[in-house]
């Protein structure tokens, strides 16, 4: 198993049996076991559900002003722009600071844009323009708070529960992507599409209240030495603000180039971060389209786009907890990835084509299923891969495609081919695509095989 950058405080395989012991097939045991975790996700879920109403009202509300595929495409891919731009400068800043400090920071910031959106909805002066300018601001958060936010967990649990935490994780996000969109569609019909966005603003509320609860007593030790000379902020004392903010940028910049070298080397970091790329522009953005195939393809309306939503995230749930409970407890999860990596692809393309709305759901259950399933593996997998020092990097890649490049590349490319062949069309030449790349990547990858 070519695991390049296992921490080197302990042996690879006293580890594994250690966390296969301290395992078990209950998929809650990490929120009983560990209160910072348990505190953090409680108030992130709670907050997600807020997001999850955002982001299906900013859709439906790019659908109503432009009445065009291409636009609801744009404002979303507007907001991974600076996640493109910024994500491994983000990322080495994030090795540099402190990360729970970073998250509270970005959620205050998040509470702050939510409610500039409702009162500029409210009172009637919301535009195309605004949107894309409050996606820009969302993504400038982005950038920091993801890679900070994702390479926190293994703090609150340690490294033996990352796994089964980091899925976990991902079943908070997928239940509030059920509760959100449809308590959203329920807000739109009774109080208006503002009100998304200022219950947004207020669940904020919820995220902030749990991170002032958090007290970390220490650090994962990335059993590396001189790990943290190689990144250090510099003390006002030492150096004037200009020259110690070109300091911080010097540094940032150089730490962005080091971890894109390290992540690039041979081995299976670099092999499964390929397919996650590719997996992220191909396979994500057809959800940034999907209140077009709710409109026009399946007839439905604000009400009904959030059931579909929701029921994609129904599948996430289920299989978040598949991996937080019996594939956590695996000796070997790689069949398990190349298997939901194989089998998404596959599901969206009948989804794409499929005008039945029972089948519709049935088919967006089991998609978000195998999704959710390879996301959360490939995050655990990769965390465990890398030295400490280099997880914030790691977390800023892995959000500069999933979130960079699936909504900057793959939602504005997959609007304009919607516009020009239809939505269904376009995810569907999308799922053939990125299910060839899995076949390739299982005919002929080694990661699957050694993790």
């Amino acid at each position: 198993m070519s695991l390049y950058a296992r921490s080197s405080e302990s042996d690879p395989a006293e580890e594994q049996a250690a966390g296969e012991q301290a395992g078990s097939r209950n998929p809650f045991r990490v929120l009983r076991e560990h209160r910072n975790f348990r505190v953090f996700w409680t108030g992130q879920t709670l907050s997600l559900i807020g997001t999850w109403m955002q982001t299906m009202a900013v859709g439906w509300l790019s659908l109503e002003l432009s009445n065009s595929a291409f636009i609801v495409g744009l404002v979303a891919s507007m907001g991974a722009v600076p996640i493109v731009l910024f994500s491994m400068h983000a990322g080495a800043l994030v090795d540099l600071g402190n990360k729970l400090c970073i998250v509270r920071i970005t959620q205050a910031l998040f509470l702050l844009q939510a409610a500039v959106l409702f009162a500029v909805t409210v009172t009637g002066h919301v535009s195309i323009a605004f949107l894309v300018v409050l996606s820009l601001v969302q993504g400038c958060l982005s950038a920091v708070e993801i890679p900070a936010r994702q390479s926190l967990i293994i703090q609150l649990v340690g490294r033996n529960d990352l796994q089964p935490a980091i899925a976990i994780n991902s079943s908070g996000f997928n239940l509030a992507r059920v509760l959100g969109p449809a308590v959203g569609g329920i807000v739109i019909g009774k109080l208006g599409i503002a009100w998304c966005f200022g219950l947004n603003a207020v669940s904020f509320g919820w995220v902030l209240f749990g991170l002032s609860r958090i007290r970390l007593e220490g650090t994962v030790n990335s059993g590396s030495e001189g790990a943290e000379a190689k990144l250090r902020m510099p003390t006002s004392g030492s150096e004037g603000g200009g020259r110690g903010l070109r300091t911080i940028l010097r540094q940032t910049t150089d730490g962005a180039v080091e971890g894109l070298r390290h992540l690039m080397q041979p081995g299976s970091v670099r092999e499964l971060l390929i397919l996650v790329t590719i997996g992220a522009v191909l396979g994500g953005p057809f959800i940034s389209i999907m209140p077009v195939v709710a409109r026009d393809q399946l007839g439905l309306g604000a009400e009904g786009y959030g059931a579909l939503l929701a029921m994609l995230g129904i599948g996430g749930l289920i299989g978040a907890l598949l991996v937080a409970g019996p594939v956590s407890h695996r000796a070997h999860k790689g069949p398990v990835l190349i298997g939901a990596a194989l089998m998404f692809p596959v599901l969206l393309l009948a989804f794409a084509y499929t005008q039945v709305l029972w089948l519709a759901y049935v088919l967006l259950l089991l998609t978000g299923g195998a999704m959710i399933m390879f996301n959360a593996l490939s995050n655990g997998v990769l965390q465990l891969l890398v030295e400490e020092r280099f997880r914030g990097r790691l977390m800023a890649f892995y959000s500069l495609v999933f979130v960079g490049l699936s909504q900057a590349v793959g939602a504005f490319a997959l609007g304009a081919l919607a516009r020009a062949i239809t939505a269904s069309h376009a995810i569907g030449a999308s799922a053939v695509v990125l299910a060839g790349a899995s076949a390739v990547a299982w005919r002929r990858g080694r990661f699957w095989r050694e993790i």
